[in-house]
C-alpha cells in the first residue's frame, strides 16, 4: 500500500481548532502517523480537530482505534475530533462499525468549522 501523506492546516476561524487532512490508506502501518499529528495537535492545546478524509480510501481497525483512543482527553478540554469529508465506502463502515455513537462526522470541514464555532 501506499505511503500516508498528512497535512496538518490552521481552522482559521476557530483558536483552538485544527484539520488535519491525511491521504493515502490508513491501517496498521500508517496509523501511528495519523496518532503523531494528533498528539501534536494535542500538544499544541488544538483540541477542536476535524479529520478531513476527502482523500482516504481505506481505514483499518488500526486507524480507526486511533481516531477513538484519545477521545475522552480531547473532550476533556472542551474540544471534540470530528471527522470531514468521508468517501461512501469509508462512510459505509463508520456507520456500519456504529462510530457514529463515538464520533461525529460532517460533509464538509466548513460544517465542522460551525460546529465548533457553536453555530
Amino acid at each position: 500500500m501506499p505511503d500516508l501523506k498528512v497535512d496538518m492546516l490552521p481552522m482559521n476561524e476557530v483558536a483552538d481548532g485544527i484539520i488535519i487532512e491525511p491521504k493515502g490508506f490508513i491501517d496498521t502501518t500508517t496509523a501511528p502517523e495519523i496518532e503523531k499529528y494528533i498528539e501534536s495537535a494535542l500538544n499544541q492545546k488544538k483540541y477542536k480537530i476535524a479529520i478531513d478524509l476527502k482523500s482516504v480510501d481505506f481505514i483499518s481497525s488500526a486507524g480507526w482505534g486511533v481516531f477513538v483512543s484519545e477521545i475522552r482527553d480531547i473532550r476533556d478540554n472542551n474540544g471534540d475530533l470530528v471527522l470531514v469529508n468521508m468517501v461512501p465506502d469509508v462512510y459505509d463502515v463508520y456507520e456500519l462499525m456504529e462510530f457514529s455513537s463515538i464520533l461525529r462526522s460532517f460533509d464538509s470541514v466548513e460544517e465542522a468549522v460551525s460546529y465548533f464555532k457553536g453555530e
